[in-house]
């Protein structure tokens, strides 16, 4: 059964798999609200920040371009910097990048790498801990909306989702629905009904 947890309530006499849980006397407690599924003893959180970790995908916006230094906007208490070493791309403020995270240091500046531009589309921002239920088990949730929509979609792990052709607007619906409801059963079952009326409806 799942069911909604408040921070500091007690989750179980083991270990779950997730974040944002502390373990005291042998018992796991929450941190912050979320969700716990005492069968599959799992905790998805429903709030928190994101905190950059070496490979997490990112969608930025360069608010600072400089000769050897872009700095990044990624929606987060970090920033992110690109460093010409680790890109041959030139950047120009207001670009919109989707890049790599290379390491995070203590002073909250991820580096970055492999960055590549994104162009015109539309930017939506998520709470980060939605980000999994949006994509779903295996991307399968994403690419179900993508093709319904035949939009392009781009996920940053920071929250922050890029979206261009087809429909954006059903696609930015169907997204923004499932980050509301994220903690709710039958929502697989909800979302492609809607994507489905909302074809139909074109």
């Amino acid at each position: 059964m799942r069911k909604i947890v408040v921070p500091g309530e007690l989750l179980s006499d083991k270990s779950p798999r997730g974040k944002d849980i502390i373990i005291e006397n042998g018992k796991a407690y929450a941190t912050v609200m979320g969700v716990y599924d005492d069968q599959k003893n799992s905790f998805v959180p429903l709030e928190g920040p994101w905190y950059p970790q070496s490979d997490d995908l990112v969608i930025g916006i360069v608010e600072e371009a400089k000769l050897t230094t872009s700095i990044v906007d990624m929606n987060s208490l970090y920033k992110g910097l690109l460093i010409s070493k680790y890109s041959d791309t030139n950047m120009e403020s207001g670009d919109i990048v989707e890049a790599i995270v290379r390491d995070v240091d203590e002073t909250r500046t991820a580096v970055l790498q492999r960055p590549r531009k994104l162009f015109g589309g539309k930017i939506i921002d998520v709470k980060p801990t939605k980000v999994h239920r949006i994509l779903g088990r295996e991307d399968t949730m994403i690419r179900q909306i993508e093709q319904s929509t035949g939009a392009t979609i781009k996920i940053g792990m920071n929250g922050r989702i890029w979206i261009k052709g087809g429909d954006v607007a059903l696609a930015s619906k169907a997204i923004l629905q499932i980050e509301e409801e994220a903690h709710t059963s039958g929502l697989t079952e909800r979302i492609n009904k809607m994507l489905t009326e909302g074809k139909n409806n074109k």
